[in-house]
């Protein structure tokens, strides 16, 4: 019977997930080597993208691609160094660039995001992290109708899984968005999303309600299992073992070699994010946008205006690069050319990137051991259901959802 579950990883799917078990009466131990919402669940844009079920493996990938890389106006970055260590997972992951496999994938998606709303909400009820969320339209800002046509194949996808943007074109778009510049002239709006104020400042209020409910919180770090027989018995930390029933692990990219231990070689790069905080901002977004011309989003928030996206290839070593700043403040300003601010943060992390796009969520065999990582741009979005589903198989009840897509057993 389980009892004590181990939590490595204090994220939002780490926080999400030990809410769910103490609140269903189990015990529960958090680990993270740095502290709640510290990493990855700290920078991103804040949306909680319930329409974000369509990959970045679209058709077209594989030609676009190598132009992207020389292009000083798009949001893909490489570190040339890196390169031999990528090909491996590049080659795996542009092996899904193709109409079967992106409809395969965005169907595996869509179970976790669509409904992130009601998710998040439920989740952080009654707790001082409600506060956080806020209600919203999700906007996608083009530069023409074409533009907005060229992006037929991905709102065809979204459409098929309810999502139906309203559109603004020329003076219609002006008054709905006063702020953005002159040469956006189409808006596709899409209803009932939301985001968070804060990101970090959330996930940490979510650590507190697990604390508040009983949950133990250790800093340290995990570098193996103990198991007997093949059955989970405790996790090896750097300030000793810590003992359970259950381990989950949610720690994002750096999961990868923990799996190693476990048998398991995923296909786990990471994708290097960044974002900017204009702190104080005036005139920009009032509530997030997706610059269609950057691929970036930005949105409102408590400090100010965080505009974040970017996918840079340099692996988990190399420090940040500037190329990728200046590309998030030329396209800010030409977006938002009345935008004020007083003050700027960089921040740049660590995406999990599985080479198929679809989270790892189940059960490593029989071992007692789950995961819950791999969630690309949607961590934030769908950690919520990903922390009820582990909750769920946890304590032994069947979710309804077929997990099959997720399961870690696809790359054993």
């Amino acid at each position: 019977m389980t009892r004590h579950v181990i939590v490595i990883g204090a994220g939002i799917v780490g926080a999400s997930t030990a809410i769910w078990l103490l609140r269903a009466g189990l015990r529960v131990t958090v680990i993270d080597r740095i502290g709640w919402g510290g990493a990855t669940s700290h920078g991103n844009g804040g949306v909680l993208a319930a329409a974000a079920m369509v990959p970045v493996t679209v058709p077209g990938l594989t030609r676009k691609a190598p132009s992207m890389v020389f292009d000083p106006d798009a949001p893909l970055f490489l570190r040339w160094r890196y390169l031999p260590r990528l090909l491996p997972w590049l080659t795996k992951y542009l092996s899904f660039a193709n109409d079967a496999a992106t409809r395969r994938i965005a169907s595996g998606l869509a179970p976790i995001v669509t409904d992130a709303i009601a998710q998040h909400r439920a989740l952080a009820q009654g707790t001082a992290a409600a506060t956080w969320l806020a209600d919203s339209d999700y906007s996608y800002a083009y530069r023409s109708r074409a533009d907005f046509d060229a992006d037929a194949y991905a709102w065809d996808l979204r459409a098929q899984h309810g999502f139906v943007p309203v559109l603004r074109e020329g003076e219609a778009a002006r008054t709905y968005a006063p702020n953005l510049a002159e040469d956006i002239t189409c808006i596709a709006t899409l209803k009932d999303h939301g985001f968070v104020l804060d990101p970090g400042g959330y996930v940490q209020a979510l650590g507190k309600e697990v604390e508040t409910l009983g949950g133990a919180f250790l800093q340290a770090s995990v570098h193996d299992f103990e198991l007997v027989g093949g059955t989970f018995r405790a996790v090896l930390t750097d300030k000793g073992p810590v003992a359970g029933d259950a381990a989950v692990l949610t720690t994002g990219v750096w999961s990868k070699p923990l799996m190693q231990r476990l048998g398991i070689k995923v296909p786990l790069e990471t994708e290097r994010g960044y974002h900017i905080i204009f702190k104080g901002a005036r005139d920009g977004p009032d509530h997030p946008m997706m610059l269609a011309a950057g691929k970036f989003v930005a949105t409102p928030m408590r400090d100010g205006v965080r505009c974040a996206g970017i996918l840079e290839f340099g692996g988990l070593e190399a420090g940040p690069s500037k190329a990728p700043f200046d590309f998030l403040r030329r396209h800010t300003k030409a977006a938002f050319p009345n935008m004020t601010w007083e003050d700027e943060v960089e921040w740049q992390g660590h995406r999990p990137a599985p080479a198929d796009s679809l989270p790892l969520i189940g059960e490593v065999r029989a071992s007692r051991i789950f995961t819950g990582f791999g969630h690309h741009h949607i961590g934030l979005t769908g950690g919520p259901k990903t922390g009820r589903l582990l909750a769920q198989l946890i304590g032994g009840a069947m979710p309804n959802l077929d997990l099959t897509p997720y399961a870690p057993a696809r790359f054993a």
